[in-house]
């Protein structure tokens, strides 16, 4: 069943795309300029328009279904556990790199907590 569903969602789906493109284009982006279109009163009702309507209609209508058929086959198992894989095993940490405690200074210091000041540039004779 979700295998014919699927066929006849693609074969929509290119329909669809091929029905689009045969369309005139009204000029303009985003459906600026041209004589009417679905803000205005007059729409143009054209037959690839019309199909384009009918094809839409189907295409959300069978991403509805094999979205509902999907919901009911799934399961609360993860796929992982389904394949039978067993959980990865975190790497040991290596002994070379610094932890994290090794990468603040000792606690007790006499440095200064502001770095020095940078040595002032004189200004340049002309």
């Amino acid at each position: 069943m979700e295998n014919v569903l699927l066929t006849v969602h693609l074969i929509l789906a290119l329909l669809l795309i091929g029905v689009v493109l045969l369309q005139r284009s009204e000029g303009g982006g985003l459906g600026m300029g041209g004589g009417g279109g679905a803000i205005s009163g007059r729409a143009a009702a054209t037959a690839l328009g019309k199909v384009t309507w009918i094809l839409a209609i189907c295409f959300i209508a069978t991403s509805i279904t094999m979205t509902i058929l999907a919901a009911r086959d799934a399961s609360s198992t993860s796929v992982i556990d389904q394949l039978g894989v067993d959980a990865p095993v975190p790497a040991p940490a290596q002994s070379g790199l610094p932890k994290g405690g090794d990468l603040l200074p000792p606690a007790s210091t006499d440095a200064p907590a502001t770095p020095p000041a940078a040595p002032a540039i004189p200004p340049a004779s002309n």
